[in-house]
């Protein structure tokens, strides 16, 4: 593959940068081939990078909206210009089909930073105040404005599904507003995230506004959050790991926003329209391997329609097809390594110790080469067994049977997470009072699909923070109030 970046570089300051720690191998997949080799960052390195973002960000700060604003708008051109190379790279990075890798990684990508790349308000009037008695004892108006200040120097560390949607989502928001970045991608596929870095330095990103450092180890990440220079961090990622940013963040009262797991309950009520319930539950099956936070995964099931959508959940399942990404009718692409497939695996072995009944899958798909997980479907599941409460992170859905409405509900946030949920049911208005009821950051009635100026974030370990939309311009940014006697 010509777009291949073998011997890729650090870009620290505005310089391509070479690594102190050598560098190692980006797999693909789908072949188990070697994609090209990414540099692994020393410790001191990723700290440079964090200094080039600190002095970077007084003058870039300063710029108007407009001067930031047209540097997204040149990045995302420059990145449509070559469109197809990127997302070839991103599919042999990730595995992932070419519908995903066109449309929802670059095409998604690109869609972000045109986002950004519109100018908003930054400041909004308070309306006047008149105070009985201010601090001098005297009444008086007083005026008020808000005013969105950038945070600082922000790290963002992002995830492997989809490298070019989610650091696009970090990097746009926050350059739009102000500040100035450390991007630090997931150790598995690296390469995406610097042809973004090349666009943005060939868009006019002054030097140091935008700094990529990469590495295997969980030192890169590390010293991405804990360095002096960094005001905050923004992570999408395992909850297991936004804990543990998150007491490092706390030692120095470093901003945070993190998008964390997710085990999405489906709550399917007897006059569901099954159909459209399959289909937007059998996304885990599909969408990324069901390597996606956002997918539902736990099906909660009324008595009334459990045996016809556990029947059609696994005819659904079953008709997929399953094998090289490339290929046009392939639907199910690999999971990100063999050690995450052993880990799903695990997981599926475990239901069925349980308890769960094995209705589809489990077996290992017959490929030569390749990463792959077959979608899987385990039944009669209870609330209380690991399979139902953990993050599997492939393309397995469990089933739990409810009676009542309240019993669903209940079920459904008992959870340690609360990113999204979803309710399928013919009656709208119970569907409504019920997504009310829901413990989650965002709830799909009759849908999987998502309006991308909503807020997006979650509840409980599922995350802190809200971002899309103007919420990420929010998010990136501190509100200060400047008062006068009117």
């Amino acid at each position: 593959m010509s777009q291949v970046a073998d011997g890729q570089r650090l870009f620290v300051g505005g310089s391509w940068v070479e690594p102190d720690g050598g560098r190692y191998a980006v797999v693909d997949p789908a072949t188990e081939e070697t994609v090209g080799w990414a540099p692994e960052a020393s410790r001191d390195q990723v700290h440079a990078a964090c200094a080039a973002a600190r002095e970077a960000f007084g003058p870039w700060s300063r710029t108007s909206p407009e001067e930031r604003t047209a540097v997204l708008g040149r990045a995302a051109e420059i990145i449509g210009s070559r469109f197809v190379p990127y997302a070839e790279l991103a599919q042999a990075e990730t595995g992932a089909t070419t519908g995903t890798a066109r449309a929802m990684q670059v095409g998604v990508g690109v869609a972000r930073f045109r986002r950004y790349a519109r100018v908003e308000p930054a400041e909004w009037a308070i309306p006047p105040q008149i105070n009985e008695a201010g601090p001098m004892g005297r009444a008086g108006v007083m005026g008020a404005l808000a005013v969105r200040q950038p945070v600082g120097v922000v790290t963002c560390i992002t995830s492997y599904n989809n490298p070019w949607a989610n650091p696009a989502g970090k990097i746009a928001p926050a350059l739009a507003m102000g500040n100035t970045v450390v991007v630090k991608p997931a150790p598995q596929d690296p390469l995406s995230v610097y042809r973004m870095a090349e666009a943005l330095e060939a868009a006019g990103a002054p030097p140091g506004v935008v700094n990529v450092v990469t590495g295997g180890s969980t030192a890169v990440g590390e010293a991405a959050v804990d360095s002096p220079d960094v005001d905050m961090v923004s992570f999408t990622g395992s909850t297991a790991v936004g804990l543990r940013i998150g007491e490092v963040c706390g030692r120095s009262m470093k901003r945070q926003l993190m998008e964390l797991g997710g085990k999405g309950a489906a709550v399917v009520f007897d006059d569901a329209d099954v159909g459209s319930a399959v289909a937007g539950i059998g996304t885990t099956f599909s969408f990324y391997s069901g390597q996606i936070c956002t997918a539902p995964t736990r099906v909660l099931a009324q008595r009334g329609v459990y045996d016809r959508l556990v029947e059609q959940l696994a005819a659904y399942a079953g008709r997929l097809k399953i094998g090289d990404p490339r290929r046009p009718d392939t639907v199910v692409g690999p999971v990100i390594s063999a050690a995450h497939r052993e880990r799903v695996e695990s997981y599926v072995e475990l239901g069925r110790k349980e308890g769960a009944v094995l209705v589809t899958g489990g077996e290992r798909p017959p490929h030569d080469r390749g990463f792959y997980v077959a979608p899987t479907l385990l039944a009669d599941c209870t609330n209380d067994m690991r399979v139902a409460r953990e993050e599997i992170f492939g393309p397995v859905v469990v089933v739990i049977p409810f009676d009542e409405e309240d019993e669903g509900i209940a079920l459904a946030n008992d959870s340690d997470y609360g990113l999204i949920d979803y309710v399928w049911s013919g009656d709208v208005a119970r569907a409504f009072r019920v997504a009310r009821q829901l413990r989650a950051g965002g709830v799909g009635v009759n849908t999987v699909g998502r309006n991308m100026e909503a807020p997006f974030g979650g509840f409980r370990k599922s995350g802190v923070g809200r971002d899309v939309g103007s919420y990420a311009l929010h998010a990136y940014s501190e509100v200060q109030a400047i008062v006068w006697p009117g």
